[in-house]
């Protein structure tokens, strides 16, 4: 069984390369980061978590500068977002951010994706809520691993062929989606597919 830690990086933590030392030094597999660009002022989403948010969510760093410096100090730890929103960022700056990660740590990026709780800092992204769904599961995220594929590795949206996932690995590091969700469109005649996050 191989053991991870998820930590929500922040301004008052321990540093994030600081912690990848440690965790290397002591047989941890991978490190977890959560992302939220910023916690609205005018909070009306409940967290899911509890009644209090707890304040680490106001304090969290970017997890692809916090996972570099965590790259740059380690060998082996497998470098995780838990979870990227992937509809709240642009996807070919994305796709260049997971890239340059996946290579300055030499193949150890461990890509989670989710489509995210917080209505108001989603919508200060331009997504509705009620239309999270769609966009993660036929748009933003189907366009982030459409950018800068090989010619044959087809991925037309809003489809997602099982077969594609392991090309897909090899291209951009292992990919995680966040909870059971379920990947939209028929494949090979089977209907809907479903998809459980991560391997």
């Amino acid at each position: 069984m191989k053991y991870g830690i998820a930590m929500f990086p922040t301004d008052y933590a321990i540093q994030a390369d600081a912690l990848a030392r440690e965790l290397e030094a002591r047989g941890f597999e991978s490190l977890w980061l959560p992302e939220h660009t910023h916690i609205p002022a005018s909070r009306k989403s409940p967290w899911p978590g509890g009644a209090d948010l707890p304040r680490e969510y106001w304090h969290t760093l970017d997890p692809f500068v916090a996972l570099g410096a965590a790259a740059a100090v380690t060998k082996t730890l497998m470098l995780g977002t838990g979870i990227c929103l992937v509809i709240e960022r642009d996807p070919i700056t994305l796709a260049k951010e997971v890239a340059s990660l996946d290579h300055i740590s030499r193949g150890r990026v461990l890509f989670g994706i989710g489509g995210g709780w917080n209505a108001e800092e989603m919508e200060h992204h331009g997504t509705p809520f009620a239309e999270r769904r769609d966009l993660f599961l036929k748009g933003r995220a189907v366009e982030f691993l459409g950018v800068g594929q090989r010619p044959g590795l087809a991925l037309e949206a809003p489809r997602l062929r099982l077969q594609h996932l392991r090309a897909l690995e090899q291209r951009h590091g292992r990919l995680g989606v966040a909870g059971l969700v379920e990947v939209l469109g028929e494949a090979e005649g089977r209907g809907r597919q479903r998809v459980l996050g991560g391997r």
